[in-house]
C-alpha cells in the first residue's frame, strides 16, 4: 500500500511508468511510477500485502498469493517473479517447509506498508481552512545527476509538491517543510536548497500558478474514472468481494501520488475528488468484512 505523501513515486504530478527506487540508507521505498502506472503483478502484490497480510501479521503460503493474483488476472509465472523481486527488494522474508514456501513481511516492509496505509486511509480527511500561505522550495540539481533529480522529483511529488518552473517547488501546506527537509537530508541536497514561506502578491493569478504546477484536469479525470468503475459495482460474496476490495484499494492507492490535496479555494467548483473519497470510504467499509473473511478462508485452506 503506499508510502506516505511515505510511499510511498512519482515530472510534476503526471503519471509515469513503473519503477522501483532504493533509499541511500538501503531502506525499500515505494515508487510513484509503479503506483500510478498500469496494474502490474508487483503493484497488485503490494496491495494484497498491505490490505490483508499486514493487518493480520501472519505468514502466507505462496499458493494463496499466487491464487488470488491469478484471479486478478496475473499469470502464475509473473506472480512468482513478483514475490521473488519483492523479497529481493527487502519487503518480504521467506520460510521454507519441505517444498513449500511461506512469506512474511520484513520489518522495513511492514513499516513502509503501515506508513502507506496511514496515508491512503487518511487521504480523504477534511483539510483545515487555508490561510493563503505557500511553502516555496528552491533546489538545484545538475542535469548530469539525472538519477538524483528523479529521486528528488519522486519524493517531493509524493509529499504533494508541484513544480511550476525548473528548480522551483511549492506547496500550499507549509507544515510539510519538515517532511521536505527530511527528503533533502536523505538525498544529500540540503546545501543546494532554500525554503521560503510567502503569500501570493498582486501580480498574476493563483489559479494560473496552480495550473503550471499541477495538472488539475488530469487529476479530476482520474477521479471520474474511479467513480465510474466503483459506483455501480455490487460484488458477490466470497471471491467477488475479495477481488472487488483489492481492486478498490489498488486504484485508490494512486491518488496520494496524483493529488496534492489543494485547498478548496484553489480547486474547480464541484471537485470530483470529494465524491471519489466518499465513494472509497463507503465501499471499503461495505466490503471490508467480507473481503477479510474470504482471505482468512483462503489462508486456512492453503495451510
Amino acid at each position: 500500500m503506499p508510502q506516505p505523501r511515505s510511499a510511498p513515486s512519482t515530472a510534476s504530478s503526471r503519471p509515469g511508468a513503473p519503477r522501483q527506487e532504493q533509499s541511500r540508507s538501503g531502506r525499500p521505498t515505494l515508487s510513484r511510477r509503479r503506483q500510478v502506472g498500469a496494474a502490474s503483478a508487483r503493484s497488485l502484490l503490494l496491495t494484497l500485502l498491505g490490505e490483508f497480510v499486514r493487518p493480520r501479521g501472519e505468514p502466507v503460503w505462496t499458493s494463496t498469493l499466487v491464487t488470488v493474483l491469478g484471479r486478478l488476472g496475473v499469470e502464475e509465472k509473473s506472480a512468482r517473479q513478483a514475490l521473488a523481486r519483492t523479497a529481493a527488494e527487502g519487503w518480504l522474508l521467506s520460510e521454507r517447509s519441505g517444498r513449500r514456501v511461506r512469506w512474511s513481511l520484513s520489518a522495513p516492509g511492514r513499516r513502509l506498508l503501515t506508513e502507506g496505509a496511514d496515508r491512503i486511509y487518511s487521504f480523504n480527511a477534511a483539510l483545515p481552512e487555508w490561510d493563503g500561505e505557500w511553502l516555496l522550495l528552491l533546489v538545484s540539481v545538475p542535469e548530469s545527476q539525472r538519477a538524483l533529480r528523479h529521486r528528488l522529483r519522486t519524493r517531493l511529488t509524493w509529499a504533494g509538491f508541484g513544480s511550476p518552473a525548473p528548480g522551483m517547488w511549492l506547496s500550499p501546506h507549509p507544515d510539510r517543510e519538515v517532511e521536505c527537509d527530511a527528503v533533502l537530508g536523505e538525498l544529500g541536497l540540503r546545501a543546494a536548497a532554500m525554503s521560503f514561506r510567502a503569500r501570493f502578491g498582486a501580480i498574476g493569478e493563483q489559479r494560473a500558478l496552480v495550473a503550471q504546477a499541477w495538472d488539475v484536469q488530469e487529476i479530476s479525470a482520474h477521479y471520474e474514472g474511479f467513480i465510474r468503475e466503483f459506483s455501480g459495482l455490487t460484488p458477490e460474496p466470497g471471491d467477488g468481494v475479495l477481488l472487488a476490495q483489492t481492486r478498490l484499494v489498488h486504484e485508490w492507492r494512486r491518488f496520494p501520488f496524483l493529488d496534492p490535496r489543494l485547498p478548496k479555494t484553489l480547486l474547480p467548483t464541484g471537485w470530483s475528488g470529494a465524491r471519489a473519497a466518499n465513494l472509497f470510504q463507503a465501499r471499503h467499509a461495505d466490503w471490508g468484512e467480507g473481503a477479510q473473511r474470504r482471505w482468512i478462508e483462503l489462508v486456512r485452506g492453503a495451510g
